[in-house]
């Protein structure tokens, strides 16, 4: 898909933000991601722990320990990747969105009226912030392959900049 396709996005709600960096999907998250992220810090060292009741490994509490560890911190990350995961789904459009757009449409309105760049100032060349672009877009669907989030502001987010500035 390339840049200008972004803007053709048919979704079953409206797109908030085809590209979202990696602050604004943390902004966007829900009491429920935030259970689901800490129910799956639980459920890991949990899972490890009720198998060894049922099958005794017979490694003790010390040997018990680093696995119970590993399984927390995975299950931390894993959470946290559902977690950031359903906040994009949210914004790309694919779920229920009415508290993200109205949170959209305050912000950027805000940033409109303030004269600011709407996604944020960068540095970088544009066709690097392209390159960014094309590298993270729907790289939340890969999660399970590698975890890579938007770290870049760029232009590219799927939406008109002129009904910020029309509300401005």
């Amino acid at each position: 898909m390339s840049v200008s396709d972004v803007n053709n996005l048919a979704t079953p709600y409206p797109v908030v933000d085809a590209d979202p960096h990696f602050n604004r999907v943390l902004a966007n998250l829900r009491t429920q991601d935030y259970l689901l992220w800490g129910g799956a810090t639980a459920f890991a060292p949990g899972a490890i722990y009720g198998m060894e009741l049922a099958d005794p490994t017979k490694l003790g509490r010390a040997g018990l320990r680093p696995t119970l560890r590993l399984a927390t911190w995975l299950g931390f990350a894993g959470g946290f990747l559902l977690a950031y995961q359903n906040a994009s789904l949210r914004l790309w459009g694919w779920k229920e969105n009415a508290a993200e757009q109205e949170q959209d449409r305050a912000e950027l309105t805000a940033r409109a009226k303030a004269g600011q760049a709407l996604y944020g100032e960068s540095e970088l060349p544009e066709y690097i912030q392209g390159v960014a672009h094309r590298n993270s877009m729907w790289s939340q669907l890969k999660f399970g392959v590698l975890p890579w989030f938007n770290f870049v502001n760029h232009p590219f987010h799927g939406t008109d900049p002129a009904k910020y500035k029309e509300d401005a």
